[in-house]
């Protein structure tokens, strides 16, 4: 196994999360590309596990936790560590240690940019980005909302420990319209997914719906509404994990729009 920097090579690879194979991938649009070329400026560090073949099978990205969607200062922040797993397209590279070894790489980096700690989210769920995952490997709960686990581990007695940022809004609506709100930060492609979804699906009822986009890649309307990424329809959020799909998404806009007659 090897772990090395983003070379320009996987740099498609590294957008789409390693599912160049997937169809689904592709309605995420060009949001992640243009996260990271204005993140790369801004401290994001990107590193890929290569197996004995020299195939990429997982990756971390980790960033400034000032430049993340949430609170804290002078920590580096992982908002995404993942090892393909699926039998599609590059196959299954799990239970081999990859993930194990770019969180050891993230970790060692950012202690030499003299980062006192470093962050993470998880989900107190069994499924991706497990918050369980982490503590195994020395990470400690910070904050929590809903089911996801802010952890993180300090390099430093006088770290900080992270927070979430609050939700502090809920989107307005207009009366005799049916208002879908897409919060959008870009990092991820499975929330631009939803996004885009979200977006298409509400020009299907013309003059009834209304889209707005909030884009919280800039810092200070993140910390206004308290959302990196999210749906709302009136002032109903939708539920963006596991990413819903476009005809769901759809059938939960055209019950409220019964609902205008």
């Amino acid at each position: 196994m090897q772990i090395i920097d983003l070379e320009e090579k996987y740099k498609s690879l590294y957008l789409v999360c390693l599912e160049d194979w997937s169809d689904e991938i592709k309605e995420a649009g060009n949001h992640k590309m243009h996260w990271y070329e204005k993140m790369k400026n801004k401290g994001l560090r990107v590193k890929l596990a290569l197996d004995e073949k020299g195939e990429v099978g997982g990756m971390v990205q980790y960033l400034p936790i000032e430049q993340s969607f949430v609170e804290g200062k002078d920590l580096f922040f992982i908002p995404c560590i993942w090892v393909h797993g699926h039998k599609k397209g590059r196959g299954n590279f799990q239970k081999h240690g990859m993930g194990k070894a770019l969180l050891q790489a993230a970790e060692d980096d950012s202690k030499s940019l003299r980062a006192k700690g470093i962050a993470a989210w998880g989900l107190r769920l069994p499924f991706w980005m497990k918050a369980s995952w982490f503590k195994k490997h020395g990470y400690k709960v910070a904050d929590k909302q809903d089911m996801m686990s802010l952890v993180w581990k300090p390099f430093t007695s006088d770290a900080m420990p992270p927070k979430w940022i609050q939700r502090k809004q809920i989107p307005t609506f207009e009366p005799n319209k049916v208002t879908v709100t897409g919060y959008i930060n870009g990092w991820c492609p499975a929330m631009n997914m939803v996004f885009e979804r979200a977006k298409r699906a509400s020009t299907e009822f013309k003059d009834n719906v209304i889209f707005r986009e909030v884009d919280t890649f800039d810092r200070n309307t993140l910390l206004e509404c308290g959302e990196a990424d999210a749906i709302y329809i009136n002032d109903k959020q939708v539920r963006n994990g596991p990413p819903p799909s476009y005809k769901k998404i759809k059938k939960l806009i055209a019950k409220q729009v019964k609902k205008l007659s």
